[in-house]
């Protein structure tokens, strides 16, 4: 087994297996998608994808829970998300701060040519979900859960990049969950068929090593020709451009008056603390 410890992630491979995991390893923060979370992980892909003895890749996280999204802690945005720093700095807007840090890493991730896996357990919230969901197979304990609370929580149409059109592929499940910040369980995530099979905590990493095992079984070129043939059905229904689409309007929604009326009102709430305090008071 080969180990590299990255800032916030831990890369491991197993050549005999053809298995590399990407853990996500900053649970003292839920495994928020900080800049450097976010290229650890996407240097990792680009170690992967080279490695002719890597057939088969496992995201998944130490912690809590499995990713709560968008980093929100406090910190000078320079340290947090020198991406967005440096984007406003030079052109008084995130729009390409954001394309570099959650539209074109998020890309590779969907665009990766190996199959991947996720391991999910705890919260899968937000931009965590990107990581979750839009993995070529997902594998969750029975404690998981899914939300994107941005629509209720930021007032803001989604991600840097939708996925739920595609991964839910029923409209009106995914307006529901978008609309009102839902909250899925697994089993409900299992039943909306986000995931491919829901497990005691306690077999979810045996379940996932057996099903990438399954996988590596097969000759890489035939998993990588395979991939490119699922991936491409998809994209010719659009879920490339979409997903580089909802950037724009992202961006747009940020600066209208009502989102920011919003966000004066939230305060220091967390978007799913707020998305969950409004359901609550429409429900009243």
């Amino acid at each position: 087994m080969e180990t590299k410890a990255l800032e916030r992630v831990v890369y491991e491979k197993d050549a005999e297996a053809g298995i590399a995991r990407i853990i996500l390893n900053f649970p003292e923060k839920a495994n928020a998608q900080d800049s450097r979370l976010a290229w650890d992980v996407d240097a990792c892909l680009d170690e992967a994808d080279r490695d002719y003895e890597v057939k088969v890749v496992i995201l998944k996280s130490n912690g809590k829970g499995f990713c709560a999204g968008h980093a929100i802690f406090a910190g000078p945005q320079e340290e947090v998300y020198p991406d967005f720093y440096h984007s406003i700095e030079h052109t008084g807007s995130a729009w390409k701060g954001q394309l570099d840090l959650f539209v074109w890493p998020v890309l590779h991730l969907w665009e990766f040519p190996k199959p991947t896996i996720a391991q999910v357990h705890g919260y899968c919230l937000g931009g965590g979900t990107y990581y979750g969901l839009l993995t070529d197979m997902t594998v969750a304990s029975e404690d998981a859960y899914f939300q994107m609370p941005l629509v209720q929580g930021l007032g803001l149409p989604g991600g840097e990049t939708m996925i739920e059109p595609y991964v839910f592929m029923n409209w009106k499940r995914a307006a529901r969950y978008l609309y009102t910040a839902q909250t899925l369980s697994a089993q409900d995530a299992l039943a909306q068929g986000l995931v491919n099979e829901v497990v005691p905590r306690e077999k979810l990493e045996e379940t996932v090593e057996e099903l990438a095992r399954q996988v590596a079984a097969a000759p890489l070129s035939t998993l990588m020709a395979t991939k490119a043939l699922l991936k491409r059905a998809w994209e010719q229904m659009g879920m490339r451009m979409l997903m580089q689409m909802s950037n724009d309007l992202l961006t747009v929604a940020a600066h209208t008056s009502d989102v920011q009326r919003l966000r004066e009102q939230r305060g220091s709430s967390r978007p799913r603390q707020w998305a969950e305090q409004q359901t609550r008071a429409a429900s009243t």
